[in-house]
């Protein structure tokens, strides 16, 4: 079906001051969805990740070119002064304010929401912090590694008899972003009907308790620490890591129907459906190092792709490090690796957005933006000159 719509965010603007993973991504999503995303950054420095680690993109880190594409960028010291007076026009335009500044930064320079509430009532202002802007902990700065490890969630990872392990990538940070986007989309929707924004606030911590789900579900209701389990579940079984002839696959066959259709129809073990020990959920967790052994030894006996050809009605993949995920036919089928111009090193590859709408596309991609390559541009949307511009420029306000 042709798309006919644009993007359904066009029409929205969005300031963003966040630095690192959480706010950025949150915008970034908002941006593939048409927003006008203004990064407002340090004129000098900029996001702290543009400087990350190699590989780069031009001057900028990878790490910054994952979190910020589809962005303008504009460098302003917006603290005081003359800096102020430009922020407060941007945000006289704006629909949403997104920052991750520890809780009282925002406030110390009189931008906070209280602050702003009442000039700018119609902005949804969205806050991010590691633990909150309450409670005893809320002054605290505070990283992914450190919340996964704080809210139980590394408890649970690793192999039964090793140390908790972190997840590699900042899965907290990830989720955070994901909630924030849903949440401003709530309040800019309650806008509609009540004229006003309002603040959303998002905490790192509360977002990675909330991610323990069903495994911390179970802690509330019986009092008992879930076991690691490595590559395996704590109760399905069978869903593990195991080894055919030429590398490992994946397989996730648990419920009773899944586990009968597996045994019946790709390895021909009807009689272990039927055996005591493994008839059931529970039999199969009671017994899975006996199951496990069994099926190593059937999966040893062909290839990956031989295996997975007779499982294709069943959850089951290969293990496939990034050079092999990311030139798989399933992701050039759904373009989620695009190539784009970048000003300083060429063609360069990004993500692609895992969002599809039958009528409102997301936009076209652009790499991410170098700091200030849009100020003068915004400058002169709010009425500054040439001979304006160069002053804040000389004086450090921009850049």
């Amino acid at each position: 079906m042709a798309q006919s719509g644009q993007p359904p965010l066009v029409g929205i603007k969005v300031l963003d001051l966040s630095r690192i993973i959480a706010g950025p991504l949150c915008c970034q999503q908002m941006a593939d969805m048409g927003a006008d995303v203004l990064k407002v950054e340090n004129p000098k420095t900029g996001d702290d990740s543009r400087n990350a680690t190699k590989p780069w993109a031009g001057k900028d880190s990878h790490f910054f070119q994952a979190f910020n594409r589809n962005k303008r960028s504009i460098g302003l010291d917006f603290r005081e002064g003359e800096g102020k007076e430009i922020f407060f026009k941007l945000m006289a335009e704006a629909d949403v304010l997104v920052e991750n500044f520890r809780p009282g930064v925002m406030s110390r320079y009189g931008l906070d929401y209280p602050s702003l509430q009442e000039r700018f009532a119609r902005l949804v202002y969205a806050s991010v912090s590691a633990y909150g802007e309450t409670g005893s902990l809320s002054d605290r700065p505070g990283f992914d590694p450190v919340l996964q490890a704080e809210s139980g969630l590394m408890s649970l990872t690793g192999e039964p008899d090793g140390p908790p392990l972190r997840h590699p990538v900042s899965i907290i940070d990830i989720m955070t972003a994901l909630h924030s986007v849903g949440a401003i989309m709530a309040a800019l929707w309650a806008r509609q009907d009540t004229g006003k924004g309002q603040q959303v606030e998002l905490a790192l911590m509360d977002v990675a308790v909330a991610a323990l789900s069903n495994a911390g579900q179970s802690f509330l209701l019986s009092g008992e620490q879930p076991k690691r389990a490595g590559n395996s579940h704590p109760l399905s079984t069978p869903t593990n890591l195991f080894s055919a002839k030429d590398g490992d696959l994946y397989m996730a066959c648990a419920s009773d129907r899944l586990f009968g259709k597996f045994c019946r129809e790709v390895i021909d073990r009807p009689d272990l459906p039927e055996d005591p020990k493994f008839n059931t959920t529970s039999a199969r967790f009671e017994n899975r190092p006996e199951l496990f052994a069994i099926l190593n030894d059937i999966f040893a006996t062909k290839t990956r792709a031989e295996w997975l050809a007779k499982m294709r009605h069943l959850p089951a993949g290969s293990l496939q490090n990034f050079e092999e995920a990311l030139n798989s036919e399933i992701v050039k089928e759904r373009g989620m690796v695009q190539t784009v111009e970048h000003p300083l090193a060429g063609p360069i590859k990004l993500f692609g957005s895992p969002l599809n709408f039958s009528d409102t596309p997301v936009r076209e991609f652009e790499a991410a933006p170098l700091l200030g390559a849009h100020t003068d541009e915004v400058m002169h949307d709010i009425g500054y000159d040439d001979a304006q511009i160069a002053s804040l420029r000389e004086k450090g306000i921009i850049s």
